[in-house]
């Protein structure tokens, strides 16, 4: 299939917030936020390219609003938009006090997965086609993004050429 809708790689995954979760401010623990992200992000680019997929970054999580004890959350992930064998993919926390029933959008992510084939080489993706309001405003502004992340990567490739690989005590 060359093309797939947004829509066929939706995940959603809610979850409460127990005590072991939270940090000394009783709210949510970014890092636990993050992994679940990770988490259902990885399941949509399967999902959309029925291959092996592995997180090629993390471009951003931005985080809107503090998760408490007294709330769910709720994750939404689907496929953005697709390079060639690359996947941006979207992430949207929304959190419920549940004893309120008051909804936030508490976080969003975006994240870049690659497909691989059975060698572990990048594959062609179908392509992302975007449906609702949401999807298509997700698939219009992603090229800017993805313009974004190649040069953030650059940098980065440009930063690891002059860090060193010494142990901390050798590089006196």
């Amino acid at each position: 299939m060359k093309e797939k809708p947004c829509k066929h790689s939706k995940v959603i995954k809610t979850g409460r917030v127990f005590p072991q979760d939270t940090n000394n401010h009783n709210t949510l623990f970014g890092g636990k936020l993050m992994r679940d992200i990770d988490d259902v992000a990885s399941i949509s680019a399967a999902r959309h390219c029925r291959t092996e997929c592995v997180t090629a970054s993390t471009d951003s999580v931005d985080f809107l609003h503090a998760i408490r004890q007294t709330d769910s959350v709720c994750l939404e992930s689907h496929v953005t938009w697709t390079g060639t064998s690359s996947m941006e993919v979207f992430v949207k926390v929304i959190a419920e006090d549940l004893l309120t029933a008051d909804r936030r959008v508490a976080a969003t992510s975006f994240l870049t997965f690659v497909a691989l084939d059975e060698n572990g080489k990048p594959t062609n993706v179908p392509k992302a086609i975007p449906e609702s309001e949401e999807e298509i405003y997700l698939n219009e502004t992603a090229p800017e993004r993805s313009k974004v992340r190649k040069e953030g990567r650059k940098q980065s490739k440009k930063l690891a050429k002059i860090l060193t690989e010494l142990k901390p005590w050798e590089n006196c």
